[in-house]
């Protein structure tokens, strides 16, 4: 059975092979260059307690080609950014693909093409053959997603490194909870890959069509994508608190002629690998602020201000910063959690069709 599972998939898995080696190498040859340029960058040499906001900063500028000190020195400069949203859409896109064509026609093409009554009408029994197909393949997808992702992680270490030390003003300043960045980091993407598998598979149980299938595989796997964020992992751990004082926050949104203000995060104490999930300004009671005092607006210019001076104005106030979120120190503990919520789902699955082969299909 592990033969002839192996003879109907081993096409697929030559194909996934190439690309896995097209990615290593390209990842492999850009990424050394990439630690290269970085260890001999500002950067390299900041050490704390110096502030290495700076440095960083203009490490990503470079990288994408948008920094003031970028000369024709720096090896591929603007290049980077596109590598970066690729190997992001990489990983990100692989496990449903690995649901809609390795999971989805897994039954659903058996049925369509009537090739059920020969395969289950032998002595391999149905619980049997699927589950050799379920274990070859889906370890298979897990293994070849989770590659993936290991590579991509070591071609980014410099730019989380970046991150880490203070980055914030540029599209490439995406610390280890920003959604892309956790998605395609740590052992999520193995979740993520088995769940996608048993989806792809269940859809074809249910619709027995491939191609409808495959359609329903990717729709349900992009809402769970969307969903689990926005609304799942804020909630798998109780959120910290704190109050901090407005030098943490260098950014003020102040539309001067409506007398309010709106504290923007933009590092927190050296914390930049905190997840921050709420802030607001409070009063020195731990009311909500939102309305400038009457002395700090006047002191403010009409247009574009600096906004130094009404950060201080407004310390001397008592308004302050409230924090609502989850330190970098949880990050492991999220991605376990989320993976196993996958892996949980993809094992459901798998049990759904074990049972829905042998007691409804014919």
């Amino acid at each position: 059975m592990i033969w002839l599972t192996w003879r109907q998939f081993h096409t697929r898995a030559v194909i996934a092979m190439a690309a896995l080696i097209a990615f290593a190498v390209l990842m492999g040859i850009t990424g050394t260059l990439l630690v290269s340029q970085f260890g001999g960058g500002s950067i390299a040499t900041c050490q704390p307690p110096s502030d290495c906001t700076a440095a960083a900063d203009d490490f990503l500028q470079k990288l994408m080609g948008s920094s003031a000190l970028a000369d024709s020195s720096v090896t591929g400069t603007g290049t980077y950014w596109l590598l970066f949203l690729l190997g992001i859409f990489t990983v990100l896109i692989v496990p449903a693909l690995l649901g809609m064509f390795w999971g989805a026609p897994l039954i659903a093409g058996e049925l369509e093409a009537g090739t059920h009554y020969l395969v289950w009408n032998q002595s391999i029994t149905r619980s049997r053959w699927l589950a050799v197909k379920l274990t070859l393949i889906g370890l298979t997808a897990m293994a070849f997603t989770e590659s993936l992702s290991l590579i991509w992680a070591w071609w980014a270490t410099p730019i989380s490194q970046a991150v880490a030390s203070g980055a914030v003003a540029t599209p490439l300043a995406m610390n280890q909870f920003s959604p892309l960045v956790f998605a395609t980091h740590g052992i999520t993407p193995l979740g993520y890959a088995a769940f996608a598998f048993a989806l792809g598979i269940t859809a074809g149980v249910l619709v027995r069509r491939a191609v409808p299938a495959m359609a329903l595989t990717l729709a349900v796997f992009a809402v769970l994508q969307i969903a689990v964020p926005l609304w799942v992992r804020p909630g798998l751990f109780p959120a910290d608190h704190s109050v901090s004082a407005l030098s943490s926050f260098v950014a003020l949104d102040v539309p001067i002629e409506s007398g309010t203000f709106t504290v923007i995060p933009s590092g927190w104490d050296g914390h930049y690998e905190d997840w921050i999930l709420s802030t607001r300004a409070v009063d020195a009671a731990g009311n909500p602020v939102s309305l400038l005092p009457q002395d700090c607006l006047q002191g403010q210019q009409t247009g574009k201000a600096s906004h130094l001076p009404l950060l201080d104005c407004l310390a001397s106030h008592g308004v302050r910063v409230a924090l609502t979120y989850q330190p970098s120190s949880r990050y492991w503990a999220f991605q376990g959690t989320e993976a196993a919520i996958y892996i949980v789902l993809a094992l459901t699955l798998a049990g759904f069709c074990f049972w829905r082969l042998n007691r409804r299909l014919t």
